[in-house]
């Protein structure tokens, strides 16, 4: 259920986010796979999954910078055309440079967060179609939605490999079955985008103005913290945390699977407590005080003897890392004006996925060294730092609608 003073134009959007979350869910755990059966190699395959990366990040942060003077339907309308060519591109194509381009230009995400072409324009609306008080559960309905959805799509993700061996057919075309699934999703987003009511094109000065000229200041400090905490969470993701338990001891697949799965859940549903503590303690307490231990238990994760006791502390950790999520997209679009959200959502998420990519190399060098979970360590001390100077900065730094709750 969404908030009461929620419009029927965030229902769109935070099912749209769903849909997206399934779909990328659903793909990004075979990419891989499908990419060595085309025969490329290893190194190849490396550079596909970071040219998505890079090429969505540099498409969001652009789009963002430009969305205060577009139509924000039509750019969103435009960003489900280019899902759709980018299902049709993988479905069709098997070179390795027309793949590395279509990658680059596309919309497929490898990663569990969301940064796409649609966040930006998605986040900036949702921001208008509730009330203040409200946003932060709105916002937490959002994050739900993709998270809850990409669970299920990772879980589907092993039905072009059932229906291959049902169907009698190569395994290389039911992936590309899986692709074209991928970009038949986009008709039905796009659906949802053309009911909205809103979105149109800011006019007047707040058009004419450049982004961020009133909130430059606040969302660079913002962005360098946000980055902090990405390149310790860099250290954990979940490939590295599985190879981790892999090493250290020897879960099986299956189980490691199951321990995401409900990670996954657990990272879901936590998100709904999210709005009840923001509305008590506010927005920066919230996102502080449920990420510091979350973030013990990454560091104590490293120190467990036996694999049920690594299992428990990071299944405790995956229930409150992300109740700040909501939170801090609610204090991001607060604490800027309306017409530079856009710009705000993207330089404040790019940032943090092009920083989340770069600590992976450094935790397998580590764990290479020794099957300690010194990676753990590294993320989680990292990521202690940031809250501790997020509380600092930005303890007294108020939005202006918590004043006003009636305010949108």
């Amino acid at each position: 259920m969404l908030p009461a003073s929620a419009t029927p134009d965030a229902a769109r959007l935070v099912a749209a986010r769903a849909l997206r979350g399934f779909a990328d869910g659903f793909v990004s755990v075979y990419l891989a796979a499908y990419l060595k059966l085309l025969g490329l190699s290893t190194f190849q395959v490396g550079a596909v999954v970071t040219s998505t990366l890079v090429g969505s990040a540099a498409l969001t942060l652009a789009v963002g910078l430009v969305a205060h003077r577009l139509d924000a339907r039509r750019v969103l309308l435009g960003a489900t055309l280019l899902m759709l060519a980018t299902g049709a591109g993988f479905a069709l194509v098997s070179d390795f440079w027309p793949l590395l381009v279509i990658a680059f230009a596309g919309t497929l995400n490898p990663s569990s967060g969301d940064v796409s072409v649609f966040l930006p324009t998605e986040q900036s609306l949702l921001s208008s179609e509730v009330a203040a008080a409200d946003r932060t559960a709105l916002f937490a309905r959002y994050s739900l939605g993709g998270t809850l959805l990409g669970a299920f799509g990772a879980l589907a993700s092993g039905l072009p490999e059932v229906a291959a061996h049902y169907l009698g057919c190569h395994l290389i075309d039911a992936f590309r079955a899986g692709f074209a699934l991928y970009g038949a999703i986009a008709i039905g987003i796009a659906v949802l985008y053309t009911g909205m009511r809103h979105g149109g094109s800011l006019t007047g000065e707040a058009t004419a103005s450049a982004p961020l000229a009133r909130s430059r200041a606040i969302v660079l400090r913002l962005t360098v913290l946000f980055s902090l905490d990405s390149f310790g969470g860099g250290f954990a993701v979940d490939s590295l945390l599985a190879l981790w338990l892999f090493l250290r001891f020897s879960l099986s697949l299956q189980a490691a699977g199951s321990v995401f799965f409900g990670a996954r859940l657990l990272s879901a549903f936590s998100q709904l407590a999210s709005p009840r503590l923001a509305a008590r303690f506010g927005l920066i307490e919230t996102m502080v005080f449920t990420h510091l231990p979350a973030n013990l238990f990454l560091v104590l994760a490293a120190f467990m003897p036996n694999a049920p006791l690594a299992v428990t502390f990071l299944l405790l950790r995956m229930a409150l890392s992300q109740m700040d999520v909501p939170a801090r997209q609610s204090y991001v679009m607060a604490v800027v004006p309306p017409e530079e959200r856009a710009a705000a959502a993207s330089v404040t998420n790019v940032p943090r996925s092009l920083a989340t990519a770069l600590s992976p190399l450094l935790a397998g060098a580590l764990l290479q060294l020794s099957t300690f979970g010194w990676p753990l360590v590294a993320g989680g001390l990292f990521k202690i730092t940031y809250d501790l100077l997020l509380l600092a900065q930005f303890r007294h730094v108020r939005p202006p609608d918590e004043r006003d709750p009636t305010a949108r």
